[in-house]
């Protein structure tokens, strides 16, 4: 999460006291100005000051992967931006044209992987929902190493994965509700929003579905994740801001 003062300038004391809480969670990876984080309010100076102070704070204790996006020019220099400040890989979100040809998609993912010589982690979400021969394109690109599925198309997904194989490390991004689909498919990597009010339960459903307990995890999605999953989508937004009202609240 990025938090925000009340005249929605950035908190970044009550980001580093966020962040000092999620690395004493064993968690694999933090995001910063991610999806979750609202990398689309930010300007890029305070993407620079938040991805800065993640990295600060983590101390090399936890990878941290800073988010870019916007269009081409801003990418590139949001992915050189977070190789200077000694960021471990990059999280490309689409570029904002919707729809866009296939050979400016790979133009635009190969400028972020040259600008930020970085692993870069390509996020298929929104109008994004690339075909597996368009995956496979994208999987060319050197320092591409990741690919982060938004869009929670299983079918789909499952088809690129069969496609590439082992070629990139598959994350699972559209919610933590969807980790049941995810792991059924063999993936055992993904993004939680829930890591940041409730870790142990991020980290116990990544157990128990990595484990194939199917009895305990549908006790976690139907106690836990399909309630909060159920009022974060009474209303556009609602995905974070329903977040923030529980860090809040905590």
């Amino acid at each position: 999460m990025t938090p925000f003062n009340d005249d929605h300038s950035l908190d970044l004391d009550g980001h580093r006291k966020n962040i000092r809480y999620m690395l004493a969670q064993p968690m694999c990876a933090l995001v910063a100005a991610g999806g979750t984080g609202e990398l689309y309010s930010l300007t890029p100076e305070e993407v620079r000051q938040v991805v800065e102070a993640t990295i600060e704070e983590a101390a090399g204790r936890m990878p941290v992967i800073a988010g870019v996006g916007f269009a081409g020019g801003l990418a590139k220099r949001l992915a050189a931006q977070a190789a200077d400040c000694g960021a471990d890989g990059v999280l490309a979100f689409p570029p904002y044209y919707p729809n866009a040809e296939m050979d400016g998609l790979v133009n635009y993912y190969s400028s972020i992987a040259e600008a930020s010589g970085l692993g870069v982690l390509i996020y298929s979400r929104d109008w994004a929902n690339y075909t597996p021969a368009q995956a496979e394109r994208l999987a060319e690109i050197p320092n591409v190493v990741a690919w982060k599925d938004g869009t929670a198309d299983i079918r789909r997904y499952q088809m690129i994965r069969e496609r590439l194989g082992d070629r990139l490390h598959w994350i699972g991004g559209a919610g933590d509700d969807m980790v049941p689909g995810y792991y059924s498919i063999g993936i055992r990597t993904y993004t939680s929003s829930i890591a940041v009010i409730a870790p142990r339960l991020s980290l116990q459903l990544h157990e128990r579905a990595s484990m194939v307990d199917s009895a305990a995890l549908s006790r976690l999605m139907s106690n836990y994740v399909v309630p909060l999953y159920a009022i974060r989508q009474r209303r556009k937004g609602y995905e974070v801001a329903v977040m923030k009202k529980a860090m809040e609240i905590l």
